[in-house]
């Protein structure tokens, strides 16, 4: 088996290198077909040349590379509807979905002597060098210790946490310049809070402390687990927890309708209980972030590092905008998307009209009279052609508020895994079991 593991760049001038290299390896990658279509008497424009298949899986794999913040900025531009971007930056964000490289053992076995001390491996009776889970800012191993508990702990890539500025603003470049952004999404405010973002997520210690919120939040409802945490092994670049077995999600969708049903159903209950009742959510809703015991009927709930306070005013916005949606009522729609922040102040009517639409189209499940059928449905395709035309009104685009990206990314993906998984869900029954938030929990 080849070893496809490969050393993280772990200081600012090592990864500006690496960027350095791509742009060079891009340039020449344009220079050279260009000459060859000219040659060849082809029309050819500067937008073609740079989205070539050969230039996007150079960017993907650069970046798959680094890790850390260039991988997670790619990732964080995609949550503003990645049915709005090209087809050729959606495939780069898309490679970025897939695992990383892991780290070569020398690398790995460095880090545990600097976070734990020289003699690290004392405190355990087993440690498995080989990752079993990879992802852009860390990777997870199975550990065994003295007194036989079984952990899974992730440990992050080195230099992720000193290179967030310099990595986030050389790939934000690296995008600008290449096109790939619709004129119209403004960036820069994701450029700003995918710094905060990664500043926070690089903090192990924050994750533990989250970890344990949701643990205690969602004691009441034991269709979910939440591992135990294990702050005794952890550190602000170690995060320690206990190893839960369960199987992929992806791994259900033959599973029985009723179970199926269940975990589409409990994963949307779940959005409502973080939203109204916790005043917190796990934005990143990716199906590597959960497991499905078979034994217990559990969803395994295993990565917190995305979690975000909601603002008791925003949870009333979703809360009335939701209400809305299931009663057809145009105008708590209005007050709720203006509370939200949707609409700017100089507003055209047809364009809060399009906007008003689009909201309504997508608490379409919430007014089914049976099990809403995910699989077939075509809301997806019908939201994304309305985005797309709505994106396209030159001079009226508006960026909403950050932490409203992050719900809709998480709402969007929860859709997404109902999909998936070929399910029927009374969205209708899980929503009225909540009422207006007063106060929030975490």
């Amino acid at each position: 088996m080849t070893d496809k593991s490969k050393k993280v760049p772990s200081s600012r001038i090592s990864r500006l290198a690496h960027l350095g290299g791509l742009a060079g390896k891009v340039a020449s990658n344009v220079v050279i077909s260009g000459a060859r279509q000219v040659l060849s008497g082809q029309a050819v424009t500067k937008k073609e040349l740079l989205l070539q298949p050969k230039n996007i899986h150079a960017v993907a794999d650069k970046l798959a590379h680094l890790r850390g913040a260039a991988m997670k900025l790619g990732q964080l531009l995609s949550m503003d509807s990645g049915d709005l971007l090209p087809k050729e930056l959606a495939l780069l964000l898309e490679k970025l979905r897939a695992d990383a490289q892991p780290m070569p053992h020398k690398q790995l076995i460095g880090l545990l002597k600097l976070n734990w001390g020289s003699n690290w491996l004392d405190k355990f009776s087993h440690f498995e060098l080989r990752s079993f889970a990879r992802a852009s800012i860390g990777q997870v191993h199975e550990a065994t210790t003295e007194s036989g508990q079984k952990l899974a702990l992730k440990i992050q890539y080195p230099g992720v946490a000193n290179s967030i500025d310099s990595d986030v603003d050389n790939v934000a470049m690296l995008i600008k310049i290449s096109g790939l952004m619709p004129k119209q999404v403004a960036i820069d405010p994701l450029i700003a809070e995918a710094k905060q973002q990664l500043l926070v997520e690089t903090d192990y210690l924050i994750e533990g402390d989250r970890l344990q919120a949701f643990k205690a939040g969602l004691q009441p409802y034991a269709q979910f687990k939440v591992p135990e945490y294990f702050p005794q092994y952890s550190t602000g670049h170690i995060l320690a927890m206990e190893f839960v077995s369960g199987q992929s999600l992806d791994s259900q969708v033959h599973a029985l309708p009723a179970v199926r049903n269940k975990i589409a159903s409990d994963l949307i209950q779940l959005f409502f209980i973080e939203m109204f009742e916790l005043g917190a959510i796990q934005s990143d809703p990716n199906l590597a972030n959960y497991l499905y015991d078979e034994t217990q009927e559990q969803i395994v709930l295993l990565d917190f590092g995305a979690s975000r306070c909601i603002r008791r005013e925003l949870a009333v916005g979703y809360w009335l905008l939701l209400k809305a949606g299931l009663e057809h009522d145009r105008d708590m729609m209005t007050t709720a998307v203006q509370s939200i922040g949707y609409f700017g102040e100089q507003i055209e009517d047809d364009y809060r009209d399009i906007v008003l639409d689009l909201f309504f189209m997508a608490t379409e499940p919430l007014r089914a009279e049976q099990p809403y059928d995910f699989a077939k449905s075509d809301i997806a395709q019908r939201i994304r052609d309305m985005g797309m035309a709505l994106s396209s009104r030159e001079g009226q685009w508006h960026t909403p508020p950050v932490d409203a990206l992050f719900i809709h990314r998480k709402l969007a993906g929860l859709y997404l895994i109902a999909a998936r998984l070929n399910a029927k869900v009374g969205v209708r029954e899980l929503f009225s079991g909540f009422e207006k938030p007063d106060c929030l929990g975490l």
